[in-house]
């Protein structure tokens, strides 16, 4: 981003006019409304913008964090796999993710050959220089990074690297959101990096089906302060839309181009979610003509007795904005980023690792 634009997003004055209007809508009873980007949490932590909304505007974080949420028994199926000798490649949060007995990093630890990479392209130069050994990549991410592994597996991969794939999609995620009604969200603030691959018309159903509003939005701290206007307006006029803040990087459509790779790769199937149980119709699996490259499929990997959250831990609950990291009794006791027990200390997209180390409580 220019930087002019940059700092325009980051005007105290500006900034002071929008804080402004938000307190000529404030609501007289209270409203909750919920981002699903960690990216947004971040903005929202650093910049201390809950200190700036008007009494009763709550905004709590779903589940946006990409690692967070992948469940425990694909964490490890993963570690089985290194363990068993193959190497696995993945990204480096997903490097510390805690599985039911133990992480990558401590698979690691034991002799495993577990390796961080930037792209998946990594992974697929690293199987070409290396023939004689078998790969894994360990796929994660929101439909922003599912392009890519997409078309690294429709290229023809090599031979010796397969695919774990574990993938998952933000709408249903938000769908079964609004279905917990003791949440009682009122709107969303819609993830501008998924948005830019699956555009802003994939939020359509909300307004429609449920009354909700919904705005997408970029990441700088006017561009959150605009959003939570945008959403107070349409409670105002006791209407609900769809809108997009985020003009300078995301269309309606998308991108078109990545989401034909994803729908040429993958098929739609119901995943779980770590701690949030199976959501329907929200994770990617390969399609059958090229199951060759699937490690499940390859290698028959089974894992029992998954355990997703450590006794203690209320990560299940952050995750969809029940409680904040606070309210968490291993918050910054037994559990802190240097030694993070649930996964939302591990990431830095997890909720209580951003509040540990931008100071999210103490701006509430």
């Amino acid at each position: 981003m220019a930087l002019d634009v940059v700092a325009r997003f980051r005007d105290p004055e500006l900034a002071r006019r929008v804080v402004a209007k938000l307190a000529e809508l404030a609501p007289e009873e209270p409203v909750r409304f919920c981002h699903v980007c960690g990216t947004h949490e971040w903005t929202i932590s650093h910049y201390g913008i809950r200190s700036l909304l008007p009494e009763g505007v709550e905004v709590v974080a779903g589940p946006g964090c990409p690692v967070c949420i992948v469940p425990a028994r694909e964490i490890d199926e993963a570690v089985k796999l290194a363990l068993d000798g193959i190497v696995v490649a993945t990204f480096g949060d997903m490097f510390r993710a805690p599985g039911t007995r133990m992480s990558l990093h401590q698979a690691r630890a034991e002799g495993a050959d577990v390796r961080v990479v930037y792209s998946v392209s990594d992974a697929v130069r690293m199987a070409r220089e290396e023939p004689g050994r078998d790969f894994v990549f360990f796929a994660i991410g929101f439909e922003t990074t599912a392009p890519s592994t997409a078309v690294e597996v429709l290229r023809r991969p090599p031979e010796n690297l397969s695919f774990l794939v574990a993938h998952r999609l933000i709408p249903p995620a938000m769908e079964a959101l609004v279905q917990m009604e003791d949440l009682a969200i009122r709107g969303f603030i819609a993830p501008g990096h998924v948005s830019t691959i699956i555009g802003a018309g994939a939020y359509k159903a909300f307004p429609k089906r449920y009354h909700m509003p919904v705005v997408v939005a970029g990441f700088e701290p006017l561009d959150v302060l605009i959003a939570i206007y945008m959403l107070l307006r349409q409670l105002k006029e006791r209407v609900a839309r769809l809108e997009n803040e985020y003009t300078r990087a995301v269309r309606w459509e998308g991108n078109v181009r990545a989401r034909e790779f994803m729908s040429r790769a993958f098929d739609v199937v119901d995943g779980a979610w770590r701690g949030l149980g199976v959501i329907g119709s929200s994770a990617f699996e390969l399609k059958g003509h090229l199951k060759d490259h699937d490690a499940r499929e390859r290698y028959g990997v089974e894992v029992r007795g998954a355990r997703d959250i450590p006794p203690g831990c209320r990560c299940h609950e952050i995750m969809v904005g029940r409680i904040y990291p606070t309210d968490c009794p291993l918050f910054m006791r037994a559990c802190r980023p240097d030694k993070p027990v649930g996964p939302c200390m591990v990431s830095i997209e997890g909720t209580c690792r951003i509040w540990a180390l931008q100071g999210g409580w103490e701006k509430l």
